[in-house]
Order: C-alpha cells, then sequence, then structure tokens
C-alpha cells in the first residue's frame, strides 16, 4: 500500500532521516518506533506532507504522492493523528469532526452528510454527538479520541497514528488499543503506529520498523524485533518478553 525508499529530510546541516525505506502492507497494523529523536515524526510529516523530503520517494498505492500538499494526500487516502491535541476550540465536539468530514474526503461532502459521518464516527470512539459538547469538556483521553476521529471522519485507507497511548492511564490505554483493532478489522483501514510504550504496542502490531538517529536499523516481527541485540542497545534497554 505504502512504500517508503530513499527518505532524507535535512534541516539545515542536520540530517532528520537518511535514507530511510519500509513498505507497509495492506491490513496491517505496522508499529514505526526507536528513541525520541529517532525521526519518527518527521517520516509521518513528510509522507503527510507537513514537510518536504529532501530527497526519496514516497508512493501510495503505486503513485509518488511526495512533493504533493497535505490536503491533497489527504484527499488520496492517507490522514494522521498529531501527539498533541488542538481542537477548534470555538467549535463543538460534533463540528471538530464534522469539519474533517467536508473537507478531507476525496469528494467535498454536504453539511448534512458531514455531520452524519461525525456523528458515527464519534460514535465509533466513544465521544459525545451532543450539539453542544465542548472540546473543554475532554481530559487527555478524550482528546486523543477527538484526534482520532477527526483523522478517521476524512475517510482514510491508511491511518498514521502518532502516539495514541501518550499521558493515558491503564484503562484508557487498554480502550484506545482495542479501538486500533476495531478501526483495522471493521473499517478496513491499514494503521501505522508510533508509539513509546513498548509492551502494548508489541502485542497489537503485526511489524515493526525501529528507527534510530534517523536510519532504519531493523524490521520484522515483534519477537523477533524484541530480542535484536542492535534494538535492546538502542531503544528497549532490555528484552521485552511477550506472553
Amino acid at each position: 500500500m505504502l512504500t517508503v525508499s530513499g527518505l532524507t529530510k535535512q534541516f539545515g546541516g542536520f540530517t532528520a532521516l537518511n535514507g530511510v525505506s519500509f513498505e507497509v502492507r495492506e491490513g496491517e497494523i505496522l508499529g514505526l518506533i526507536g528513541p525520541n529523536g529517532s525521526g519518527k515524526t518527521t517520516a509521518f510529516n513528510c509522507i503527510s506532507g507537513a514537510l518536504p523530503r529532501t530527497a526519496g520517494s514516497i508512493r501510495f498505492r503505486g503513485e509518488e504522492i511526495a512533493g504533493l500538499t497535505p490536503d491533497a494526500i489527504c484527499h488520496r487516502g492517507i490522514a494522521r493523528t498529531f501527539q498533541i491535541p488542538r481542537p477548534f476550540r470555538k467549535l463543538s465536539i460534533l463540528e471538530n469532526v464534522a469539519v474533517a468530514a467536508h473537507f478531507g474526503g476525496a469528494q467535498r461532502n454536504a453539511e448534512a452528510e458531514a455531520r452524519r459521518r461525525a456523528r458515527e464516527t464519534l460514535e465509533l470512539v466513544g465521544l459525545p454527538a451532543d450539539p453542544a459538547a465542548s472540546p473543554a469538556l475532554l481530559g487527555a483521553g478524550g482528546l486523543k479520541k477527538l484526534e482520532l476521529a477527526r483523522a478517521l471522519a476524512t475517510g482514510p485507507k491508511l491511518l498514521l497514528a502518532d502516539e495514541s497511548l501518550g499521558g493515558l492511564d491503564h484503562a484508557e490505554m487498554s480502550g484506545a488499543v482495542e479501538l486500533l483493532r476495531r478501526i483495522r478489522g471493521e473499517l478496513g483501514i491499514t494503521i501505522v503506529w508510533v508509539e513509546h510504550i513498548m509492551a502494548t504496542l508489541m502485542r497489537v502490531v503485526d511489524r515493526v520498523v525501529v528507527l534510530d538517529h534517523g536510519e532504519t536499523i531493523a524490521e520484522g516481527r515483534p519477537l523477533e524485533v524484541a530480542e535484536d541485540p542492535r534494538v535492546v542497545e538502542a531503544y528497549l534497554g532490555e528484552k521485552i518478553v511477550l506472553a
């Protein structure tokens, strides 16, 4: 579904990504992991069009998308969440998601259809669809759900989920993991998931790609990657026992 080849991103004299390559297969949940500063979010920014790449190729369903604007990439079926949710504070929860449904799809939905889609998406993630409900009512877990709902409302084929568990308690983490599984299982959306909570991520993903200092150092099934000495040294610190 997605092929990233030789992706390089430089900021002046600093190289954030250096020839990163990996593939995402349709229908899978791929984990993208690595220490802080390894280039994970930069990769998401390049794939989604938020940042121009310095070099390399990004192909989505056979089409080169590197160089396209973020809205054009979204319209082709790639949506992303951000580590820090920033909803439209003056809009209701429903309106936040309706805006995404209206502008984010391949075809612009009418207002009534956008609101219907927003209500369905909010029901999926477990947020109120009350037209008067404000984002100010939401805690950390609710804001993560709203961020996810806004991405899903665009009707993506591929979801780039950036630290969906950050700041959540144990119960909220379990709910978020189950939600990601439902998104893949019920909606048929392929997921690339960046996350630092390794014990949880490794039990959910089908494959893992590991970045360190802007380069790919390992790729494979969770058990293989968790036992890779390079990954243990660069990131994990100790082997993760997967049940």
